[in-house]
């Protein structure tokens, strides 16, 4: 990223906690390539705050006072498909993890992290790049092993299109985004997403994102 560009990383704070907002603007004002462009503390807020500013970067807390961040992610990112959303949170839970990356996060760190590793983070976001704190990574893989070793145990047959679906899934696109990527319906890709379920013998879409890329890894 080019200095001129990474100026133009404009970021959202989202979290409940004034003093924590006040940190970080303290922090990333420090800098010559974040502005911090507004501030939100509930999943409402958020959503409002990110359609009228349109910023390059939502940093989001996992626990707000309406609800999720989870779900905040999810209608920004609907209404803001080009922000990218980052959670900064106290929690290291697997669950918690593969919740914010199947909504369509491209972070999630802890709130132990340092300024200046925070910050590159940012820009690495910004880079395309995905950032998981390596405080919550082994607990997601030991997640990913038990549901493999399930999937395993169970047989897995995916037809080709089911099998294309399935990484899209991980990616933690939206069924309306994997629709448009493949040329199907909504409706659609909800019956592959079923089919598929029904044959790893699974109930939650955050389990077929940990099976693929467990998959992915000792494939």
């Amino acid at each position: 990223m080019t200095q001129s560009a990474a100026r133009l990383t404009r970021l959202l704070l989202v979290d409940d906690h004034e003093v924590v907002r006040m940190g970080l603007r303290a922090l990333f004002n420090r800098t010559e390539t974040v502005e911090v462009v507004g501030e939100a503390d509930s999943v409402a807020s958020a959503v409002g705050e990110a359609v009228r500013l349109q910023p390059t970067v939502v940093l989001l807390d996992l626990r707000l006072p309406d609800g999720t961040g989870v779900e905040a992610c999810r209608e920004i990112l609907e209404h803001c498909p080009d922000t990218h959303v980052v959670f900064l949170t106290s929690f290291a839970d697997e669950d918690a993890v593969l919740s914010t990356v199947l909504a369509g996060a491209k972070g999630y760190l802890l709130k132990t992290i340092g300024g200046p590793a925070l910050v590159h983070a940012i820009h690495a976001v910004v880079q395309g790049q995905s950032i998981l704190d390596p405080g919550v990574t082994n607990p997601v893989l030991t997640r990913m092993r038990s549901l493999s070793a399930g999937a395993e145990s169970h047989g897995m047959s995916l037809s080709p299109q089911e099998q294309r679906i399935l990484p899209l899934v991980a990616e933690g696109k939206t069924n309306k985004e994997i629709a448009a990527s493949l040329g199907l319906s909504d409706k659609t890709v909800k019956s592959y997403l079923y089919n598929i379920f029904q044959k790893l013998q699974i109930t939650r879409r955050a389990q077929a994102a940990a099976l693929f890329v467990q998959q992915q890894r000792i494939g």
